[in-house]
């Protein structure tokens, strides 16, 4: 069952939760793996645990266990937040369309 969703902790961490996230970068291409469109859903409990559903481009990523302990990582040093739980799911897969136009404009699409 998916965690239930704080407004207020979420108002007052999601935005420096992003931020976080955006300084983890897919080794192979050079966007954060927030504009890439791997981050799904970030959620955040009443007891400022940060829930984190991603993807990888691909199964066969050789980054699959560092991208999300760097996501990981960085969350939890976000001051305010007291546990991040990662879960790596592959439905719906990762496409190109499902990153920002950030990203596409860094990639050249």
């Amino acid at each position: 069952m998916p965690p239930e969703a704080d407004p207020d902790r979420t108002l007052a961490l999601k935005p420096e939760v992003v931020e976080a996230i955006s300084a983890v970068f897919d080794p192979e291409i050079p966007v954060n793996v927030y504009e890439l469109g791997l981050i799904y859903d970030i959620v955040i409990d009443a007891d400022a645990v940060v829930h984190v559903t991603m993807t990888l481009t691909s199964p066969m990523c050789p980054s699959a266990q560092q991208l999300p302990a760097d996501v990981q990582a960085r969350i939890r040093a976000v001051p305010g937040v007291h546990d991040v739980h990662v879960e790596i799911v592959w439905e719906p897969p990762w496409t190109a369309e499902l990153m920002s136009d950030v990203a596409r404009l860094q990639l050249g699409f």
